[in-house]
């Protein structure tokens, strides 16, 4: 497990979405340069307690269905979304703790597994720093469902929250994102800042900046949204590809939708200028594929391994299968309100497809 993760993520609400939908889209950028893996997780049963990558161990509860984006050999999750269309990406992390103490990816996969809306993931956080949270730690997530979004920071066992209701903006993956715009936080945060002796209590209370920690805010790449709902799941490639870099090495993007299908798209693969974007549903009964995970005894995913080996033809073919793709889902999305079994093996098909240009 790396010692900081971030996350060069982008955000477009309505009226700048299409449909009234809640798009994002992110680049990894592990600090390792470490391979990613996607995995699904079926929804479950309580199973005793479980052990964390950072050591400390939770009661389990039932949980909820789960797609995620993670490294090789840890339990948690860099980002991922669950069955209730709720969505949680780490920005930016750093003071991981080596044990007894829950990691932000921990936090990550604990959150999906156990919420039904963005703000029950967002207490639910909160709830697990106070708890099991770490001194050093300093985390900051993407909170998202069809409805609203926050932006979560964490320092220690205190935390901070600003719901994000902007048209669109690129979100810091340095630094802690919140500010001084705050709409919800731990209890008695004022209170407690002031008593660790980092905020003397003066001016406005500055959340980042009370742990050293303020972000670095860019701008958004190329040209912006536009308010009429134009900006669509293509767009978010773009906007991803405009700004990735060979260390980017999965891209995803999320479409929460409040009245029909939500859609979850991975690469799986790095730099998504050089890659392929892939629809995952939560289907009745959905499956990705096999060479989305690494391997026992492996550093990297057989899809890496293949993707690795591409001549430079296969990026235009796969071009072409991915705005056929997005051609299809559209068309099903359209005549359908609800998944069916029609869509079990969407991923896995298209990983499949993706394949064949490389071989």
């Amino acid at each position: 497990m790396s010692s900081s993760v971030s996350g060069d993520c982008f955000l477009v609400l309505t009226p700048y979405s299409q449909e009234k939908s809640l798009i994002f889209g992110r680049n990894s950028s592990p600090a390792n340069g470490e391979a990613q893996e996607v995995l699904f997780m079926p929804s479950s049963a309580s199973k005793g307690t479980i052990k964390c990558d950072g050591g400390a161990e939770i009661d389990s509860v039932p949980t909820f269905a789960l797609v995620l984006q993670k490294p090789l050999l840890i339990w948690g999750a860099e980002c991922g979304s669950n069955e209730k269309n709720v969505s949680i990406a780490i920005l930016w992390s750093a003071g991981e703790p080596d044990s007894d103490a829950l990691r932000s990816t921990d936090l990550v996969r604990l959150a999906l597994e156990r919420s039904c809306s963005s703000l029950k993931a967002l207490n639910q956080i909160g709830d697990l720093v106070n708890s099991n949270g770490c001194d050093s730690a300093r985390f900051s997530f993407l909170i998202c469902d069809p409805t609203e979004a926050w932006l979560l920071s964490v320092g220690g066992k205190l935390w901070a929250a600003q719901k994000l209701d902007n048209g669109f903006q690129r979100l810091p993956s340095s630094g802690l994102g919140v500010t001084t715009s705050i709409d919800k936080s731990s209890e008695g945060l004022g209170d407690s800042l002031k008593s660790l002796g980092l905020w003397s209590g003066d001016g406005d209370l500055n959340f980042a900046n009370c742990f050293s920690s303020p972000p670095i805010v860019e701008q958004w790449p190329g040209d912006e949204p536009t308010g009429d709902g134009s900006y669509i799941i293509t767009s978010m490639f773009e906007t991803l590809r405009s700004t990735a870099t060979d260390m980017n090495r999965s891209s995803n993007v999320s479409v929460l939708s409040p009245s029909g299908i939500s859609c979850y798209w991975f690469t799986a693969t790095p730099n998504p200028k050089e890659s392929v974007f892939k629809p995952f549903v939560f289907a009745p009964n959905p499956k990705i594929s096999p060479l989305t995970k690494i391997p026992h005894g492996e550093c990297i995913t057989l899809l890496q391994k293949l993707h690795a080996q591409r001549k430079p033809e296969a990026v235009r073919d796969l071009k072409n299968l991915e705005a056929s793709c997005v051609a299809e889902i559209n068309a099903y999305f359209e005549a359908n309100p609800t998944p069916t079994t029609e869509l079990d093996e969407l991923m896995k098909d298209c990983v499949e497809a993706e394949v064949k240009f490389y071989r």
